[in-house]
């Protein structure tokens, strides 16, 4: 197999993306701290299926579709449903010029530090559901 089919290898990715927000965070790099935390939870789902089908995840970042996929949306409260949707637009409006300005405008530190504590809370669940 493949490391990339390796549950492992997915959550030592999440780990290191969440110190990376982290320092996004602390060097006001507010729109890429929104983008990695995306990075954070679409690879841990990715991880969870790995874990499930010991295979390569989908090349996908839909955070719903993903947690679909690793048995997990069920599971999901309304509170970490928003947070996929708040996620998902960080993701999309990171990635396309034209929607930077619009969402870096929205952002503040006070915003990203919440989305950093409940990026880090979903991942912590993510792991203790993967470990049921």
């Amino acid at each position: 197999m493949s490391n990339f089919g390796k549950y492992e290898y997915w959550l030592e990715l999440c780990d290191d993306d969440l110190d990376v927000a982290k320092c996004l965070l602390q060097g006001r790099k507010l729109l890429y701290c929104g983008y990695f935390c995306h990075l954070i939870i679409e690879k841990a789902f990715k991880a969870r299926i790995a874990r499930n089908t010991r295979e390569i995840p989908p090349k996908i970042h839909d955070l719903h579709k993903l947690a679909e996929e690793g048995g997990m949306y069920e599971k999901l409260s309304r509170d970490q449903l928003k947070l996929l949707d708040k996620l998902k637009n960080l993701n999309i409006e990171a990635r396309y010029p034209e929607y930077k300005d619009k969402i870096y405008q929205s952002l503040s530190l006070e915003y990203c530090e919440k989305l950093i504590e409940e990026t880090e809370g979903l991942l912590c669940w993510i792991k203790k559901q993967s470990e049921k």
